[in-house]
């Protein structure tokens, strides 16, 4: 039911508020503002955090990086295979996501970056696709080194609070699933646990893929935003 209502929410919802007015999801991470001068005018532009480029290796052995990716959105988990309590539960969930989207590989890549790399081989990645039935036409399961891997994590995807060097005793573990525009901006974060966070992903992930692109908020209007709670 999901993959039939979802990309038909999206379209409904941008139907409904007009290309101008639909609430498409914030930008997160404001790295600075730029002054603007034109024309004699000064005005300021808040520059978002861009996810920086990186290269890993796919269940199917393949070298990926974000340049095999452009044009998608993105959503990102981490999750390792032997994990016996969460990953089950999110890799499920975001089967349901790919589901929705199974006649539109060019719209949508998921990413799950294995947080036990040195265990998680292609072979064991692989047989996790297997047996969860992920199809890699749209959804890479990811291993490579430990250290980028949780430098990722930490400071570019932020789903980690914790430091640490990516060391033999460092360890991420996430229910959060990361959602990134075609520009490799951040624009939310998802409990990857729960079915209703999963149903607002994917109306997300139609919603930036129909609207329009507003205007990127100012830090002002961010910081009003961040505050207001909403």
């Amino acid at each position: 039911m999901l993959a039939i209502l979802v990309p038909l929410a999206g379209y409904l919802i941008v139907d409904h508020y007009g290309k101008d007015a639909v609430p498409i999801p914030r930008y997160y991470s404001p790295e600075r503002v730029d002054t603007v001068v034109n024309n004699g005018k000064v005005s300021y532009d808040t520059v978002y955090h861009t996810i920086r480029d990186f290269q890993m290796t796919n269940q199917l052995g393949e070298k990926v990086s974000l340049k095999n990716m452009e044009g998608k959105i993105l959503v990102v988990d981490f999750f390792f295979t032997s994990c016996p309590s969460i990953c089950p539960t999110l890799t499920k969930n975001l089967r349901m996501l790919q589901s929705a989207y199974t006649k539109n590989d060019t719209l949508l890549q998921i990413l799950s970056f294995s947080v036990d790399p040195v265990r998680d081989t292609v072979d064991k990645l692989r047989k996790y696709a297997y047996d969860y039935k992920v199809n890699p036409d749209n959804w890479w399961l990811l291993t490579g080194d430990k250290k980028e891997i949780y430098d990722l994590a930490r400071h570019e995807f932020f789903v980690s609070v914790t430091e640490g060097d990516g060391g033999p005793d460092d360890f991420v573990h996430t229910e959060k699933i990361v959602l990134i525009d075609k520009n490799r901006h951040i624009r939310g974060y998802y409990n990857g646990l729960d079915s209703n966070d999963i149903k607002r992903l994917a109306t997300d992930v139609s919603i930036l893929n129909l609207a329009k692109e507003k205007k990127r908020p100012s830090f002002a209007k961010f910081l009003k935003g961040l505050f207001s709670g909403k």
